[in-house]
């Protein structure tokens, strides 16, 4: 189980970190017994010593494709796993049919797999499900009943909601809070057996109604509803809530640090005793699992409910789950992020106790940074202009083309070289030209001079128009013997160098230039409506030129068009004779500049 950038990242302590090495010090979980597979405290008792120092899990719920946050989750704890000699579990939560969907379950194993993780360990496949243990919940929602610690209640929705209480007044009992263990098991096993209708009851913890922490005040574990589940398909038309089957998932697969974002942390002291009373009456094996909560990921420009995500899509706002512009793991790795940016990412922004916002600027600075040592170079023209060389044929000679060559990788010879030519006439980026020059320009205006790089020495002489005033050529002559490389290439002092493609050997491509999603760093703050705040210009599609070097490059490669940015070849439309390339970001932050 490991991942990119491992060796080169420094791992930095934080309060995980912590706990699990006074856990390891302390032999907390040392005396564990694995049965091989997850199972009750009799299977467990019946295995060996946990071969695994430390149990850890991810366990998303199949509903949706996962974002940046599960990423950041990803790699805390397969990451965890990993430098503590222990195993990372990947479970999926579908205890809800109606929302998920095996498309899920795939997307979910694949961006697992792509960040560098494996759910492998040794003869173990630690992949599991919690549909799965619906038969032990249901044994273990028997013995809450007959331990007089649950009860069936057959209130209305509107009537527990009043008397729940609130933050300043507290619950009051159900009525039906006193019945019997033997009515309540009677009872919930008629709303196993479809007796009663959906929504007509719920087995409810028993524990204290008049409880500060809201959580506390009895809550649903088991509801009515008859859905179709993907995987146990109609055996069930009663289904376990989240926060009983969570900390059950946790116990059966000897967990040992069970991590979760914040929201989860009023949620604690149920997980506790829920365990505590399952482990009394000896159904999981001791010492159970602890929950331990960091702060989830939030990031500016950037929303991440999946419910808002399933909008964009739906409405048709952006293309699909993997959308370069959509911060789901489909779409990041489309758009050209690398595991090993990801990674990066996620040690440099750490693990706190505090929810902060990241600026989206520093998810972009760790992919120029895995980027920038590995991308091959290019030269790409993505707002084309024709550039004339009027005196080429005197000079050169008529259609002769000149061999230039650039290094692939700057700091990597050994990668070689890349081959492209040079000739009369040139593509250059529109923007490469003034009439009437802006004090700092060093680029082409007439009478100045510039190299083309890895080329000649040029001076611009002026430009053609259309009856618009658009310019449709730029015009230059060749300086003779000061082509890069050539001795006394230097004698010609320029400030200014441009890049260019030459149109004899350009490869046409489709350039998408994607970039933030909305306008706002907060998309919802003070209750604005998120819609409201997209980003008009979060694509635009151009035709542009790019060298040679870059005509049968396939699908999912990363490049550095060199004073552009990054790029890579998009992994859906891009193929033999059609290349598109889609920006991944560019050579430096400018969205405030």
């Amino acid at each position: 189980m490991t991942s990119p950038a491992d060796k080169e990242t420094p791992k930095t302590s934080n309060f995980l970190r912590q706990i699990i090495e006074h856990d390891l010090a302390k032999g907390t979980y040392s005396g564990r017994q694995w049965g091989g597979s997850p199972g009750d405290a009799a299977h467990h008792a019946t295995g060996q010593a946990d071969p695994a120092k430390v149990r850890l899990r991810f366990p998303p719920e199949p509903n949706g494709y996962l974002h940046i946050g599960h990423a950041k989750s990803i790699c805390l704890n397969f990451g965890l796993a990993r430098d503590y000699g222990g195993v990372c579990h990947l479970r999926f939560d579908d205890t809800n049919p109606e929302k998920e969907d095996t498309e899920y379950v795939d997307a979910i194993k694949d961006a697992v797999q792509w960040l560098g993780f494996d759910w492998h360990n040794h003869d173990e496949t630690n992949l599991y499900q919690a549909s799965d243990y619906f038969d032990f919940m249901y044994r273990a929602a028997e013995y809450l009943i007959e331990s007089g610690n649950a009860y069936v209640d057959e209130q209305s929705a509107d009537e527990m909601r009043i008397h729940r209480g609130d933050f300043v007044k507290p619950g009051t009992n159900s009525p039906f809070r006193s019945r019997t263990p033997a009515e309540n098991l009677a009872r919930f096993r008629e709303m196993r057996d479809g007796k009663l209708a959906d929504g007509a009851a719920v087995l409810r913890a028993k524990i204290d109604m008049a409880s500060p922490n809201i959580n506390m005040r009895d809550p649903a574990i088991y509801r009515i509803r008859r859905a179709h589940h993907h995987n146990t398909a109609d055996k069930w038309c009663i289904y376990p809530m989240y926060t009983y089957a969570h900390p059950v998932e946790d116990a059966l697969e000897q967990i040992t640090h069970s991590i979760c974002t914040l929201e989860f942390e009023d949620q604690r002291p149920f997980y506790d005793w829920l365990l505590d009373k399952l482990a009394e009456g000896t159904l999981i094996a001791s010492p159970h699992p602890r929950q331990y909560e960091f702060a989830r990921l939030n990031l500016t420009y950037v929303l991440t409910s999946k419910r808002k995500l399933a909008q964009l899509v739906n409405e048709k706002r952006v293309s699909g789950w993997d959308d370069p512009r959509m911060p789901t793991i489909v779409g990041l790795r489309r758009r050209g992020y690398t595991p090993e940016a990801i990674h990066l990412f996620a040690e440099r922004i750490g693990v706190t106790k505090s929810d902060s916002w990241i600026d989206y600027s520093t998810l972009e600075g760790a992919l120029r940074d895995t980027l920038d040592p590995v991308a091959p170079r290019a030269m790409a023209v993505l707002d084309p202009v024709k550039l004339v060389l009027t005196n080429w044929d005197e000079v050169m000679g008529a259609d002769v083309l000149d061999d230039c060559s650039a290094p692939v990788h700057p700091h990597h010879p050994e990668q070689g070289t890349r081959q492209f030519k040079i000739g009369k006439e040139v593509w250059i980026e529109r923007s490469d030209y003034e009439e009437t020059p802006p004090k700092g320009f060093f680029r082409l205006f007439p009478g100045n001079k510039v190299r083309l790089k890895y080329g000649h020495v040029i001076e611009c002489v002026g430009a053609t128009k259309d009856t618009n005033g658009k310019v449709t050529e730029v015009l230059a002559i060749l300086i003779p013997d000061t082509k890069s490389g050539t001795p006394g290439s230097d004698a010609v002092k320029v400030k200014g160098v441009i890049t260019w493609v030459g149109v004899n050997d350009a490869v046409q491509a489709e350039v998408r230039l994607y970039d933030r999603l909305f306008t706002e760093a907060h998309p919802e703050a003070d209750g604005k409506d998120f819609l409201e705040n997209l980003n008009p210009n979060s694509l635009s599609v151009v035709t542009a030129y790019v060298e040679p070097s870059l005509a049968k490059v396939e699908a999912g490669q990363r490049f550095q068009f060199e004073r552009h940015g990054y790029f890579v070849t998009d992994l859906k439309n891009h193929a033999a004779g059609k290349a598109v390339f889609n920006r991944v970001t560019g050579m430096k932050d400018s969205w405030t500049k």
